[in-house]
Protein backbone atom coordinates (compact mmCIF):
# COMPACT_ATOMS: atom_id res chain seq x y z
CA UNK A 1 0.00 0.00 0.00
CA UNK A 2 2.74 2.64 0.46
CA UNK A 3 4.74 2.03 -2.55
CA UNK A 4 1.60 2.67 -4.26
CA UNK A 5 0.74 5.77 -2.62
CA UNK A 6 4.31 6.86 -3.04
CA UNK A 7 4.23 5.55 -6.70
CA UNK A 8 0.93 8.10 -7.28
CA UNK A 9 2.07 10.89 -5.77
CA UNK A 10 5.30 10.54 -7.73
CA UNK A 11 2.88 10.35 -10.99
CA UNK A 12 1.10 13.36 -9.40
CA UNK A 13 4.47 15.52 -9.39
CA UNK A 14 5.80 14.62 -12.60
CA UNK A 15 2.34 15.63 -14.78
CA UNK A 16 2.25 19.12 -12.61
CA UNK A 17 5.85 19.86 -13.75
CA UNK A 18 4.80 18.71 -17.18
CA UNK A 19 2.22 21.16 -17.16
CA UNK A 20 3.98 24.14 -15.84
CA UNK A 21 6.69 23.47 -18.39
CA UNK A 22 4.32 23.13 -21.67
CA UNK A 23 2.34 26.52 -20.18
CA UNK A 24 2.39 29.90 -21.56
CA UNK A 25 4.68 31.88 -18.92
CA UNK A 26 1.53 34.26 -19.08
CA UNK A 27 -0.74 31.60 -18.21
CA UNK A 28 -1.85 31.28 -14.81
CA UNK A 29 -1.29 28.05 -13.20
CA UNK A 30 -3.67 26.80 -10.68
CA UNK A 31 -1.15 23.82 -9.55
CA UNK A 32 1.24 24.72 -6.55
CA UNK A 33 4.66 24.51 -7.44
CA UNK A 34 6.60 21.47 -5.86
CA UNK A 35 9.78 23.62 -4.57
CA UNK A 36 9.35 24.41 -0.69
CA UNK A 37 11.88 27.04 -1.14
CA UNK A 38 9.27 28.88 -3.03
CA UNK A 39 6.72 28.87 -0.97
CA UNK A 40 4.92 32.29 -0.21
CA UNK A 41 5.39 31.96 3.62
CA UNK A 42 4.85 35.05 6.26
CA UNK A 43 6.69 34.93 8.56
CA UNK A 44 9.18 33.77 6.85
CA UNK A 45 11.05 30.67 8.56
CA UNK A 46 14.63 30.16 9.94
CA UNK A 47 15.31 27.32 7.27
CA UNK A 48 13.81 25.58 4.30
CA UNK A 49 14.85 22.04 3.05
CA UNK A 50 13.30 21.52 0.02
CA UNK A 51 13.05 17.68 -1.65
CA UNK A 52 11.02 18.33 -4.54
CA UNK A 53 8.21 16.26 -4.21
CA UNK A 54 4.83 16.92 -2.13
CA UNK A 55 2.37 15.47 0.36
CA UNK A 56 -1.09 14.92 -0.93
CA UNK A 57 -3.53 15.94 1.18
CA UNK A 58 -7.18 14.44 0.96
CA UNK A 59 -9.86 12.60 2.66
CA UNK A 60 -7.88 9.51 3.39
CA UNK A 61 -5.69 12.15 5.95
CA UNK A 62 -5.60 11.43 9.18
CA UNK A 63 -4.38 14.02 12.40
CA UNK A 64 -2.51 12.05 15.11
CA UNK A 65 -1.23 13.88 17.93
CA UNK A 66 0.72 13.33 21.28
CA UNK A 67 -1.61 12.06 24.06
CA UNK A 68 -2.05 15.41 25.87
CA UNK A 69 -4.83 18.01 25.46
CA UNK A 70 -3.01 20.87 24.49
CA UNK A 71 -1.36 18.80 21.70
CA UNK A 72 -4.81 17.08 20.77
CA UNK A 73 -6.52 20.82 20.79
CA UNK A 74 -4.07 21.76 18.35
CA UNK A 75 -4.79 19.33 16.08
CA UNK A 76 -8.46 19.63 16.91
CA UNK A 77 -7.93 23.04 15.82
CA UNK A 78 -6.30 22.12 12.30
CA UNK A 79 -9.00 19.90 11.32
CA UNK A 80 -11.86 22.37 12.10
CA UNK A 81 -9.58 24.98 9.98
CA UNK A 82 -9.23 22.02 6.95
CA UNK A 83 -13.09 21.37 7.28
CA UNK A 84 -14.24 24.84 7.03
CA UNK A 85 -11.59 25.94 4.20
CA UNK A 86 -11.35 22.24 2.16
CA UNK A 87 -14.80 20.38 3.03
CA UNK A 88 -12.62 17.95 4.21
CA UNK A 89 -13.14 16.15 7.98
CA UNK A 90 -9.92 14.60 8.80
CA UNK A 91 -10.02 12.50 12.15
CA UNK A 92 -7.97 12.92 14.94
CA UNK A 93 -6.68 10.45 16.83
CA UNK A 94 -9.34 7.94 15.83
CA UNK A 95 -8.74 4.71 17.17
CA UNK A 96 -8.07 3.28 12.87
CA UNK A 97 -5.76 6.10 12.56
CA UNK A 98 -2.32 3.78 13.55
CA UNK A 99 -3.20 2.23 10.55
CA UNK A 100 -3.52 5.03 8.48
CA UNK A 101 -0.91 5.94 5.48
CA UNK A 102 -1.16 9.38 5.04
CA UNK A 103 -0.46 10.87 8.35
CA UNK A 104 -0.18 15.05 9.77
CA UNK A 105 1.50 13.73 13.34
CA UNK A 106 1.73 16.80 16.09
CA UNK A 107 4.55 15.67 17.83
CA UNK A 108 5.60 16.92 21.15
CA UNK A 109 9.39 16.71 21.86
CA UNK A 110 12.26 17.42 23.64
CA UNK A 111 14.93 17.18 20.84
CA UNK A 112 14.72 20.60 18.75
CA UNK A 113 17.72 22.43 17.88
CA UNK A 114 16.19 25.57 19.29
CA UNK A 115 15.35 26.77 22.80
CA UNK A 116 12.47 28.97 22.25
CA UNK A 117 9.22 27.28 23.33
CA UNK A 118 7.88 28.48 20.41
CA UNK A 119 10.00 26.38 17.88
CA UNK A 120 8.78 23.96 15.41
CA UNK A 121 9.99 21.74 12.97
CA UNK A 122 8.35 20.35 9.99
CA UNK A 123 9.12 17.16 8.24
CA UNK A 124 6.97 16.77 5.24
CA UNK A 125 7.15 13.86 2.56
CA UNK A 126 5.15 12.01 0.23
CA UNK A 127 3.13 10.31 2.94
CA UNK A 128 3.61 12.30 5.98
CA UNK A 129 3.79 15.27 7.77
CA UNK A 130 5.68 15.32 11.27
CA UNK A 131 5.23 18.73 13.36
CA UNK A 132 7.54 18.37 16.47
CA UNK A 133 7.42 20.68 19.10
CA UNK A 134 8.43 21.44 22.82
CA UNK A 135 5.32 23.02 23.74
CA UNK A 136 2.09 23.53 22.08
CA UNK A 137 2.22 27.03 21.27
CA UNK A 138 5.51 25.63 18.89
CA UNK A 139 3.08 23.37 17.43
CA UNK A 140 0.03 25.70 17.08
CA UNK A 141 2.89 27.83 14.65
CA UNK A 142 3.79 25.04 13.16
CA UNK A 143 0.50 24.31 12.31
CA UNK A 144 -0.22 27.90 10.68
CA UNK A 145 3.14 27.33 8.31
CA UNK A 146 1.23 24.07 7.46
CA UNK A 147 -1.85 26.05 6.25
CA UNK A 148 -0.34 28.26 4.28
CA UNK A 149 1.95 25.48 2.24
CA UNK A 150 -1.77 24.26 1.64
CA UNK A 151 -2.70 25.75 -2.27
CA UNK A 152 -6.10 27.24 -3.01
CA UNK A 153 -6.34 24.91 -5.86
CA UNK A 154 -7.16 21.20 -5.44
CA UNK A 155 -5.29 18.42 -7.91
CA UNK A 156 -8.34 17.07 -8.45
CA UNK A 157 -7.74 15.64 -11.92
CA UNK A 158 -4.83 13.16 -11.35
CA UNK A 159 -6.28 11.70 -8.23
CA UNK A 160 -10.04 9.88 -7.46
CA UNK A 161 -10.89 12.44 -4.70
CA UNK A 162 -9.77 16.07 -4.65
CA UNK A 163 -6.17 16.37 -3.29
CA UNK A 164 -4.27 19.32 -2.28
CA UNK A 165 -0.48 19.12 -2.65
CA UNK A 166 2.11 20.48 0.05
CA UNK A 167 5.71 20.92 -1.54
CA UNK A 168 8.19 18.30 0.65
CA UNK A 169 11.63 19.03 2.47
CA UNK A 170 11.83 20.10 5.69
CA UNK A 171 11.38 23.45 7.50
CA UNK A 172 13.09 24.44 11.00
CA UNK A 173 11.42 27.56 12.83
CA UNK A 174 11.45 30.07 15.22
CA UNK A 175 10.91 33.57 16.77
CA UNK A 176 13.05 36.27 16.80
CA UNK A 177 11.45 37.98 19.69
CA UNK A 178 9.08 36.71 22.35
CA UNK A 179 6.55 39.27 22.49
CA UNK A 180 4.85 39.46 18.91
CA UNK A 181 1.36 41.81 19.68
CA UNK A 182 -1.19 43.72 18.29
CA UNK A 183 -3.50 46.37 19.64
CA UNK A 184 -6.88 47.42 18.94
CA UNK A 185 -8.34 50.50 20.74
CA UNK A 186 -12.12 49.83 21.67
CA UNK A 187 -12.17 53.09 23.81
CA UNK A 188 -12.93 55.52 20.67
CA UNK A 189 -14.83 53.35 19.14
CA UNK A 190 -16.38 50.09 20.35
CA UNK A 191 -16.07 46.69 18.49
CA UNK A 192 -18.63 43.44 18.90
CA UNK A 193 -17.32 40.43 20.53
CA UNK A 194 -17.57 38.57 16.95
CA UNK A 195 -14.92 41.30 15.18
CA UNK A 196 -12.68 40.91 17.88
CA UNK A 197 -12.77 37.60 17.29
CA UNK A 198 -12.14 37.92 13.43
CA UNK A 199 -8.97 40.87 14.52
CA UNK A 200 -7.64 37.80 16.87
CA UNK A 201 -8.08 34.78 14.40
CA UNK A 202 -6.12 37.10 11.27
CA UNK A 203 -3.37 37.87 13.57
CA UNK A 204 -2.90 34.06 14.52
CA UNK A 205 -2.79 32.71 11.28
CA UNK A 206 0.36 34.78 11.05
CA UNK A 207 1.66 34.36 14.77
CA UNK A 208 1.48 36.75 17.04
CA UNK A 209 1.15 36.01 20.01
CA UNK A 210 0.00 38.94 21.90
CA UNK A 211 -3.58 40.86 21.65
CA UNK A 212 -3.77 43.97 23.69
CA UNK A 213 -7.11 45.57 24.51
CA UNK A 214 -7.22 49.46 24.77
CA UNK A 215 -10.60 48.88 27.37
CA UNK A 216 -10.69 52.67 27.96
CA UNK A 217 -10.69 56.10 27.23
CA UNK A 218 -11.91 59.71 27.41
CA UNK A 219 -14.51 58.37 25.13
CA UNK A 220 -15.96 55.11 26.80
CA UNK A 221 -15.51 52.74 29.23
CA UNK A 222 -15.93 49.37 27.69
CA UNK A 223 -15.33 46.66 30.64
CA UNK A 224 -18.02 45.71 33.09
CA UNK A 225 -16.12 46.43 36.71
CA UNK A 226 -19.41 45.16 39.42
CA UNK A 227 -18.10 46.56 42.06
CA UNK A 228 -18.16 50.50 39.82
CA UNK A 229 -21.72 50.18 38.18
CA UNK A 230 -21.95 53.10 36.68
CA UNK A 231 -18.66 52.86 34.61
CA UNK A 232 -20.81 51.38 31.75
CA UNK A 233 -23.76 52.24 32.67
CA UNK A 234 -23.08 55.42 32.37
CA UNK A 235 -19.23 55.60 31.39
CA UNK A 236 -19.84 53.02 28.63
CA UNK A 237 -22.74 54.99 26.33
CA UNK A 238 -20.75 56.98 24.08
CA UNK A 239 -18.12 56.99 21.47
CA UNK A 240 -15.81 59.46 19.21
CA UNK A 241 -18.91 61.36 17.17
CA UNK A 242 -21.70 60.48 19.07
CA UNK A 243 -22.90 56.53 18.85
CA UNK A 244 -24.14 54.17 20.74
CA UNK A 245 -21.00 52.97 22.31
CA UNK A 246 -21.23 49.73 23.96
CA UNK A 247 -19.26 47.12 27.02
CA UNK A 248 -18.35 43.87 27.03
CA UNK A 249 -19.52 42.14 30.26
CA UNK A 250 -17.20 40.19 32.29
CA UNK A 251 -18.51 36.66 30.48
CA UNK A 252 -17.83 38.34 26.84
CA UNK A 253 -14.36 39.80 28.53
CA UNK A 254 -13.47 36.00 29.85
CA UNK A 255 -14.95 34.54 25.98
CA UNK A 256 -12.43 36.89 23.71
CA UNK A 257 -9.66 35.36 26.76
CA UNK A 258 -10.62 31.76 25.66
CA UNK A 259 -10.58 32.62 22.24
CA UNK A 260 -7.15 34.10 22.10
CA UNK A 261 -5.48 31.44 24.31
CA UNK A 262 -6.90 28.70 21.94
CA UNK A 263 -4.94 30.48 19.81
CA UNK A 264 -1.74 30.57 21.91
CA UNK A 265 -2.10 34.58 22.04
CA UNK A 266 -2.41 36.28 25.48
CA UNK A 267 -4.61 39.23 25.98
CA UNK A 268 -3.80 41.74 27.40
CA UNK A 269 -6.30 44.38 29.10
CA UNK A 270 -5.51 48.33 29.04
CA UNK A 271 -7.45 50.59 31.91
CA UNK A 272 -5.77 54.02 30.54
CA UNK A 273 -4.53 56.23 33.29
CA UNK A 274 -4.03 59.09 34.84
CA UNK A 275 -5.20 61.01 32.19
CA UNK A 276 -7.29 59.52 29.05
CA UNK A 277 -10.15 59.02 32.04
CA UNK A 278 -13.26 61.51 30.91
CA UNK A 279 -15.36 58.44 31.10
CA UNK A 280 -14.71 57.61 34.25
CA UNK A 281 -14.85 60.49 36.01
CA UNK A 282 -18.19 61.25 33.73
CA UNK A 283 -19.49 58.13 35.91
CA UNK A 284 -18.26 58.77 39.51
CA UNK A 285 -17.27 62.70 39.47
CA UNK A 286 -15.23 61.66 42.84
CA UNK A 287 -12.23 60.43 40.85
CA UNK A 288 -11.73 63.53 38.89
CA UNK A 289 -8.77 65.85 39.40
CA UNK A 290 -9.55 68.78 37.10
CA UNK A 291 -11.85 70.48 39.29
CA UNK A 292 -14.19 70.85 36.02
CA UNK A 293 -17.45 69.84 35.39
CA UNK A 294 -17.49 66.87 33.65
CA UNK A 295 -19.28 66.24 30.45
CA UNK A 296 -19.53 63.57 28.48
CA UNK A 297 -17.13 63.44 25.01
CA UNK A 298 -17.57 62.54 21.80
CA UNK A 299 -14.29 64.29 20.65
CA UNK A 300 -10.80 63.09 19.74
CA UNK A 301 -8.44 65.92 21.96
CA UNK A 302 -6.24 64.36 24.11
CA UNK A 303 -4.84 65.49 27.41
CA UNK A 304 -7.31 67.39 29.31
CA UNK A 305 -8.86 64.99 31.81
CA UNK A 306 -7.10 63.48 34.42
CA UNK A 307 -7.77 61.18 37.91
CA UNK A 308 -7.06 63.12 41.50
CA UNK A 309 -3.58 61.43 42.21
CA UNK A 310 -3.56 63.01 45.65
CA UNK A 311 -7.18 61.08 46.90
CA UNK A 312 -7.59 57.66 48.81
CA UNK A 313 -10.69 57.02 46.89
CA UNK A 314 -8.65 56.73 43.67
CA UNK A 315 -7.00 53.89 44.58
CA UNK A 316 -9.29 52.53 46.17
CA UNK A 317 -11.72 52.40 43.08
CA UNK A 318 -8.52 51.04 40.95
CA UNK A 319 -7.55 48.89 43.26
CA UNK A 320 -11.22 47.00 42.84
CA UNK A 321 -10.67 47.79 38.76
CA UNK A 322 -7.63 45.93 38.86
CA UNK A 323 -8.81 42.92 40.97
CA UNK A 324 -11.42 42.46 39.19
CA UNK A 325 -9.92 42.51 36.02
CA UNK A 326 -6.98 40.68 37.34
CA UNK A 327 -9.46 37.84 38.29
CA UNK A 328 -10.37 37.15 34.52
CA UNK A 329 -7.33 38.12 32.80
CA UNK A 330 -4.65 35.06 33.17
CA UNK A 331 -2.15 37.18 31.15
CA UNK A 332 0.95 37.92 33.58
CA UNK A 333 0.59 41.37 32.41
CA UNK A 334 -1.73 44.36 33.09
CA UNK A 335 -1.31 47.77 31.17
CA UNK A 336 -2.06 50.72 32.96
CA UNK A 337 -1.71 53.18 29.83
CA UNK A 338 -0.08 56.77 31.45
CA UNK A 339 -0.05 58.25 28.22
CA UNK A 340 -0.57 61.42 27.37
CA UNK A 341 -1.44 62.92 31.00
CA UNK A 342 -0.88 66.46 30.32
CA UNK A 343 -3.54 67.95 32.90
CA UNK A 344 -1.52 66.08 35.54
CA UNK A 345 1.00 67.96 37.27
CA UNK A 346 4.48 66.02 37.36
CA UNK A 347 4.84 65.27 40.54
CA UNK A 348 1.57 63.98 41.19
CA UNK A 349 2.12 61.87 37.72
CA UNK A 350 5.20 60.07 39.22
CA UNK A 351 3.27 59.20 42.39
CA UNK A 352 0.64 57.74 40.84
CA UNK A 353 2.28 55.57 38.44
CA UNK A 354 4.24 54.07 41.64
CA UNK A 355 0.84 53.73 43.79
CA UNK A 356 -0.61 52.06 40.89
CA UNK A 357 2.29 49.57 40.50
CA UNK A 358 1.92 48.69 43.79
CA UNK A 359 -1.86 47.82 43.38
CA UNK A 360 -0.81 45.55 39.92
CA UNK A 361 1.63 43.81 41.75
CA UNK A 362 -0.02 42.95 44.66
CA UNK A 363 -2.70 41.51 42.20
CA UNK A 364 -0.51 38.92 40.85
CA UNK A 365 0.74 41.26 37.61
CA UNK A 366 3.66 42.99 36.13
CA UNK A 367 2.47 46.10 35.19
CA UNK A 368 3.11 47.56 31.76
CA UNK A 369 2.71 51.04 30.52
CA UNK A 370 3.22 53.88 27.98
CA UNK A 371 6.78 55.36 27.48
CA UNK A 372 6.16 58.05 30.14
CA UNK A 373 6.15 55.96 32.90
CA UNK A 374 9.68 55.74 33.13
CA UNK A 375 9.92 59.18 34.59
CA UNK A 376 8.80 57.46 38.14
CA UNK A 377 10.88 54.96 39.98
CA UNK A 378 9.47 51.44 38.08
CA UNK A 379 10.28 48.31 39.13
CA UNK A 380 12.67 46.53 36.94
CA UNK A 381 9.92 43.76 36.47
CA UNK A 382 7.82 46.79 34.91
CA UNK A 383 7.48 47.11 30.92
CA UNK A 384 8.03 50.14 29.00
CA UNK A 385 5.76 50.57 25.77
CA UNK A 386 7.75 53.20 23.22
CA UNK A 387 5.61 54.93 21.10
CA UNK A 388 7.24 58.51 20.93
CA UNK A 389 9.86 59.80 23.13
CA UNK A 390 13.07 56.85 22.88
CA UNK A 391 14.69 58.77 25.64
CA UNK A 392 12.54 57.15 28.03
CA UNK A 393 12.74 53.90 27.14
CA UNK A 394 16.46 54.20 27.22
CA UNK A 395 15.88 55.16 30.69
CA UNK A 396 13.30 51.91 31.54
CA UNK A 397 15.75 49.47 29.86
CA UNK A 398 18.90 51.18 31.92
CA UNK A 399 16.23 50.30 35.01
CA UNK A 400 16.40 47.05 34.15
CA UNK A 401 12.77 47.21 32.29
CA UNK A 402 12.23 45.44 29.20
CA UNK A 403 10.76 47.13 26.35
CA UNK A 404 8.05 47.20 23.76
CA UNK A 405 8.83 48.65 20.32
CA UNK A 406 5.37 50.81 19.05
CA UNK A 407 6.90 53.35 17.58
CA UNK A 408 4.14 55.86 16.22
CA UNK A 409 6.00 56.55 12.96
CA UNK A 410 6.40 52.96 11.97
CA UNK A 411 3.48 50.92 13.40
CA UNK A 412 0.76 52.80 14.21
CA UNK A 413 -1.84 50.95 12.21
CA UNK A 414 -3.99 53.82 12.33
CA UNK A 415 -2.06 56.48 10.45
CA UNK A 416 -2.80 56.53 6.56
CA UNK A 417 -0.97 54.82 3.72
CA UNK A 418 -0.62 57.86 1.72
CA UNK A 419 -3.12 61.08 0.45
CA UNK A 420 -5.76 58.77 -1.17
CA UNK A 421 -6.35 56.75 2.17
CA UNK A 422 -9.70 56.90 3.47
CA UNK A 423 -9.61 55.84 6.84
CA UNK A 424 -6.82 57.45 9.46
CA UNK A 425 -4.97 60.04 10.28
CA UNK A 426 -1.59 60.97 9.68
CA UNK A 427 0.24 63.34 12.85
CA UNK A 428 2.93 60.49 13.74
CA UNK A 429 3.51 59.93 9.67
CA UNK A 430 2.15 58.39 6.77
CA UNK A 431 3.00 54.95 6.61
CA UNK A 432 3.12 53.04 3.29
CA UNK A 433 3.19 49.20 2.77
CA UNK A 434 7.06 49.45 2.33
CA UNK A 435 7.93 51.63 5.03
CA UNK A 436 6.06 49.55 7.66
CA UNK A 437 8.05 46.83 6.65
CA UNK A 438 11.75 48.36 6.06
CA UNK A 439 13.07 49.19 9.54
CA UNK A 440 14.46 46.68 11.99
CA UNK A 441 13.31 46.46 15.96
CA UNK A 442 16.78 45.92 17.10
CA UNK A 443 18.28 49.30 15.64
CA UNK A 444 15.88 51.65 15.42
CA UNK A 445 16.44 52.95 19.34
CA UNK A 446 20.25 53.91 19.34
CA UNK A 447 21.62 53.18 22.09
CA UNK A 448 19.02 50.70 23.24
CA UNK A 449 20.52 46.65 23.90
CA UNK A 450 19.29 43.91 21.95
CA UNK A 451 18.57 42.09 25.30
CA UNK A 452 16.12 44.68 26.64
CA UNK A 453 13.77 44.53 23.63
CA UNK A 454 10.74 41.98 24.63
CA UNK A 455 9.14 42.27 21.55
CA UNK A 456 7.12 44.52 18.75
CA UNK A 457 3.66 45.61 18.99
CA UNK A 458 1.25 47.31 16.19
CA UNK A 459 -1.36 49.52 18.00
CA UNK A 460 -4.51 50.64 16.08
CA UNK A 461 -6.41 53.29 17.47
CA UNK A 462 -10.03 54.17 16.45
CA UNK A 463 -10.52 57.90 16.15
CA UNK A 464 -11.62 57.26 12.16
CA UNK A 465 -13.12 53.72 12.26
CA UNK A 466 -16.03 52.08 13.58
CA UNK A 467 -16.39 47.99 12.20
CA UNK A 468 -14.64 45.33 10.90
CA UNK A 469 -14.45 46.54 7.25
CA UNK A 470 -12.75 50.14 8.01
CA UNK A 471 -10.31 48.23 10.68
CA UNK A 472 -9.37 45.49 7.94
CA UNK A 473 -8.66 48.03 5.73
CA UNK A 474 -5.80 50.30 8.01
CA UNK A 475 -4.24 46.89 9.46
CA UNK A 476 -4.16 44.94 6.14
CA UNK A 477 -1.51 44.07 5.01
CA UNK A 478 0.37 46.17 6.93
CA UNK A 479 -0.35 43.84 10.05
CA UNK A 480 1.40 41.26 8.27
CA UNK A 481 4.35 43.16 7.70
CA UNK A 482 4.77 43.40 11.40
CA UNK A 483 4.11 40.06 12.24
CA UNK A 484 7.57 39.24 9.87
CA UNK A 485 9.52 41.69 11.67
CA UNK A 486 8.66 40.26 14.75
CA UNK A 487 9.39 36.48 13.91
CA UNK A 488 12.01 36.55 11.28
CA UNK A 489 15.77 38.15 11.68
CA UNK A 490 16.30 40.81 10.12
CA UNK A 491 19.28 39.27 7.80
CA UNK A 492 16.62 37.28 6.39
CA UNK A 493 13.81 40.11 5.55
CA UNK A 494 14.02 41.58 1.96
CA UNK A 495 11.77 44.18 0.63
CA UNK A 496 11.72 42.97 -2.82
CA UNK A 497 11.29 38.97 -1.66
CA UNK A 498 8.68 39.86 0.90
CA UNK A 499 6.14 41.66 -1.49
CA UNK A 500 5.90 38.77 -3.79
CA UNK A 501 4.99 36.63 -1.02
CA UNK A 502 2.73 39.19 0.36
CA UNK A 503 0.99 39.26 -3.08
CA UNK A 504 0.80 35.51 -2.90
CA UNK A 505 -1.59 36.00 0.73
CA UNK A 506 -4.43 37.62 -1.72
CA UNK A 507 -6.38 34.44 -1.90
CA UNK A 508 -6.32 33.61 1.92
CA UNK A 509 -7.33 37.17 2.70
CA UNK A 510 -10.39 37.09 -0.17
CA UNK A 511 -11.53 33.72 1.00
CA UNK A 512 -11.46 35.44 4.48
CA UNK A 513 -13.82 38.70 3.14
CA UNK A 514 -10.30 40.87 4.50
CA UNK A 515 -10.89 44.43 3.74
CA UNK A 516 -7.47 45.09 2.86
CA UNK A 517 -6.08 48.10 1.28
CA UNK A 518 -5.11 47.77 -2.26
CA UNK A 519 -1.40 49.13 -1.90
CA UNK A 520 -0.30 50.64 -5.43
CA UNK A 521 3.33 49.20 -4.19
CA UNK A 522 2.41 45.97 -4.26
CA UNK A 523 1.67 43.86 -7.62
CA UNK A 524 -2.25 42.50 -6.52
CA UNK A 525 -3.79 40.23 -8.72
CA UNK A 526 -6.65 41.33 -10.21
CA UNK A 527 -10.15 40.70 -8.11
Amino acid sequence: MKTFLFLKSAIIVSCILVIAACTSPKTKINYPPTDLSNAALIPKPISMTPTHSAFGLDSTTVILTSATQDFENVGQFLAKKLRARLDLNLPVNASEGEAAERTIMIHQTDSLNMDSPEAYELHISNDSVLLSARTAAGAFRGIQTLRQLIPEQSNDTLAPQPMWLIPSGKIEDAPNFTYRGAMLDVARHFFTVEEVKKYIDLLAYYKYNVFHMHLTDDQGWRLEIKSWPKLTEIGAQTEVGGGPGGFYTQEEFKELVAYAAERHMQLIPEVDMPGHTNAACFAYPILDGTGKKIKNYTGTRVGFSTFDARKDTVYAFLDDVVREIAAISPSPYFHIGGDESHATKKADYIYFVEKVEEIVQRHGKRMVGWNEIAQADISSSTVAQLWNEPHNALIAAENGSKIILSPATKTYLDMQYDTRSKHGLHWAAYIPVDDAYNWDPETFVEGLPRESILGIEAPLWSETISNSAELEYLAFPRAIGYAELGWTPSEQRNWEDYKKRLVRQQPFLDSNKVNYYRSERIEWEAP
